[in-house]
């Protein structure tokens, strides 16, 4: 009579040969890529095990991101809304001194400064040349640019429109040193040209007397003298005033307000003197940057 369970091999016999065959199989696929195709069948078959496997995985990676990225927009609308209620507020205080300006003027006699108009134009590339301070912006001739157009942001004067194209225009910056801009000092209404000084973060005041009441930290801005900028729009803050013995005048450097060399966004101003010029005849900017700013006042603005 039979045994109902009969003996197999011994537990150390099935695993010498079990050693045997992967050793086996490992040579023969190394060597002569027997189960090549075996595997890609395998690894198709996995494939969706592996998929199930890193869903969870990757379904708690989103849900970090979503939840992250909603609280940086929360925090983000929070911090714009107290900038905007800030900004509001200044609004208000603005409305009222342009208000209060309108009638000192109208009682002095002088005319009221209109709202100027304004265009967002955005910087395509920036002049390769290292004594050129220019860069080429996505507006021109079909959208009202004109030579000589003033070009500021939102923290001060950057240049004026050098050239005029139908579709893109030139802006000279006024740290080129051929560009100077009228300006006055905001403490004591001090006049002055600020003449570009090759640098990007860096204008010079040239030919004042050494006594000159400039003092670093003054405020620079725009003094209107000669038509071609606006009066009253930020240009840079002092940072050097003084005398060096020997030299005739003194020493005065500013920097620009405008961070030159980031520049993204500008914003083309219409003056009241040249609402909608937009001709490509217009007399050249040039006229108002190529010459020596230091020699006139109204010959470089």
């Amino acid at each position: 009579m039979k045994p109902i369970f009969g003996r197999g091999p011994s537990l150390q016999l099935r695993l010498f040969l079990a050693v045997i065959i992967s050793i086996a199989a490992i040579v023969a696929d190394s060597r002569f890529g027997v189960f090549t195709h075996v595997r890609v069948y395998l690894s198709s078959l996995v494939s969706p095990l592996q998929y199930m496997a890193n869903a969870p995985g990757i379904m708690l990676d989103t849900m970090s991101t979503q939840v992250q990225t909603r609280a940086g927009l929360i925090e983000q609308t929070k911090q714009q809304e107290q900038q905007l209620f800030t900004l509001r507020s200044r609004l208000l205080k603005m409305d009222h001194l342009e208000h209060e300006n309108q009638r000192l003027r109208e009682l002095l006699g002088s005319p009221v400064h209109k709202e100027s108009r304004k265009m967002v134009a955005e910087l395509l590339s920036v002049d390769s040349d290292p004594f050129s301070h220019q860069v080429l912006i996505n507006k021109g001739a079909l959208d009202g640019v004109y030579n000589g157009q003033p070009v500021i942001n939102d923290q001060g004067v950057i240049g004026q429109v050098l050239h005029v194209g139908s579709t893109t225009s030139r802006v000279l910056l006024i740290t080129d040193s051929s560009h100077g801009i009228p300006v006055r000092v905001l403490r004591n209404d001090l006049r002055a040209i600020a003449s570009g000084s090759g640098e990007l973060d860096k204008l010079e005041l040239r030919n004042l007397p050494r006594n000159t009441d400039v003092q670093v930290g003054d405020l620079l801005v725009t003094s209107g003298l000669g038509g071609r900028f606006p009066e009253g729009y930020p240009v840079a803050t002092v940072t050097r005033s003084d005398y060096v013995e020997g030299k005739p005048f003194a020493q005065v450097e500013a920097k620009p307000l405008v961070e030159l060399d980031r520049l993204r966004y500008l914003l083309l101003l219409w003056t009241d003197k040249n609402p909608d010029v937009h001709d490509d005849d217009e007399a050249p900017a040039p006229a108002a940057a190529s010459v020596a700013p230091s020699s006139a006042a109204g010959a470089t603005h």
